[in-house]
């Protein structure tokens, strides 16, 4: 049986000011003009892993967002954290549900993102197909890599072995390499031995739970306790957020004790037992809003352009109205910029600093400016 798990807390900060900490980038319609990206994530994936099995682990903060936003998926099936930890404590908790809804020893797990571009639906369910598969039979912990179009220093890349396994390409992953600079990127790409770290994984929950137990073994330990709180069947999300439809606060303990670590640096960049599929479709990350170039249409000009705006001698610009009142944006001889203008804050900044929105906001943080948070 196959479960898919998609991490969905996290805050989207470069996309301030539509993004916002109860409406991060996962809740926002950045890469279609009619659904939002968690809805896309959720369209995707059911032609072959029906809505009951698919798990949603956020924080407090937005489970109830996205409950509203995904009516048709099972209430219980979206899952507050206890308390903000990293990717490795949100599997071991998803690990943990799974195990007390199944009695499947084979059962596995796809673990896949609520806020990426992915260009052609039916060839990412080939791949995810294909990586549970080997997963199930394989003693394998697969990740999905892209093979990369640009020297990008935003990602993470994957090292291959150039030891194809199957038609589907699976190989061993040789090494992880973290963000690298631009010169170290363009060697990257022209060796043809690196793919871009996508963040999807692929395997057996009895797979997983090894791994932890040998790489993290704190957090490897505490999935039979949580599975043990987790009564099935019960629904999740009662006060306080916890999962399971627990009385008390058992489980808050067990996880808020958990070390704050990535699965990345935690276990993958640590086993041996590492494979990677190359990815067969478009992607993006989607992490700041010189992005939206690579998958919106632009005009004659190279602009995106969304709402009420009117530009004179504009080129290579994205500039986004959200304001809901009867308010124009008009802009004269701009060129390489990003302009978002919401009800309550604008934002200018030219388009290759992109990346420094989140600055913004740490700055209006600090100076205790939350409103427009």
């Amino acid at each position: 049986m196959n479960y898919v798990v998609i991490m969905a807390g996290g805050s989207g900060e470069r996309f301030w000011p539509l993004s916002r900490m109860a409406r991060p980038k996962q809740l926002l319609k950045l890469t279609s003009a009619t659904s939002m990206m968690i809805e896309e994530a959720i369209d995707r994936i059911t032609p072959i892993i029906p809505l009951e099995n698919i798990l949603i682990i956020t924080s407090q903060r937005l489970q109830q967002p996205i409950r509203e936003a995904l009516p048709a998926l099972p209430a219980e099936n979206i899952i507050a954290e206890p308390a903000k930890r990293n990717t490795a404590p949100c599997l071991a908790l998803g690990a943990a549900v799974i195990r007390s809804r199944t009695s499947d020893p084979n059962a596995c797990m796809a673990v896949l993102t609520a806020d990426h571009f992915i260009g052609d639906a039916e060839a990412f369910r080939r791949d995810v197909l294909a990586a549970l598969e080997f997963a199930r039979t394989e003693d394998a912990l697969v990740t999905m890599g892209i093979p990369p179009t640009r020297p990008e220093t935003g990602y993470g890349y994957i090292e291959v072995s150039g030891v194809r396994l199957n038609e589907s390409g699976i190989e061993p992953v040789k090494s992880f390499k973290e963000k690298p600079d631009a010169a170290t990127a363009a060697d990257y790409v022209a060796s043809g031995r690196y793919l871009w770290n996508s963040g999807m994984f692929f395997w057996s929950v009895d797979a997983l739970q090894r791994a932890m137990e040998r790489y993290l073994p704190d957090v490897g330990a505490a999935i039979a306790p949580m599975t043990e709180r987790l009564p099935e069947g019960l629904p999740g999300g009662l006060p306080g957020g916890l999962p399971g439809g627990l009385p008390g606060g058992l489980l808050s303990e067990i996880f808020s004790a958990l070390p704050d670590i990535s699965i990345d640096y935690g276990v993958m960049e640590r086993a041996s037992n590492v494979f990677v599929i190359p990815a067969s479709f478009p992607w993006d990350d989607v992490g700041s809003w010189d992005a939206l170039p690579r998958m919106q249409a632009q005009d004659d000009h190279g602009n995106v352009v969304q709402g009420r705006v009117v530009m004179v001698d504009a080129k290579n610009n994205v500039v986004v109205n959200a304001t809901s009142r009867e308010h124009v944006l008009t802009t004269v001889g701009l060129e390489d910029h990003v302009v978002v203008i919401t009800d309550d804050a604008t934002m200018i900044c030219p388009k290759d600093r992109a990346q420094d929105v989140k600055k913004i906001v740490n700055t209006l943080r600090a100076e205790g400016m939350d409103h427009v948070l």
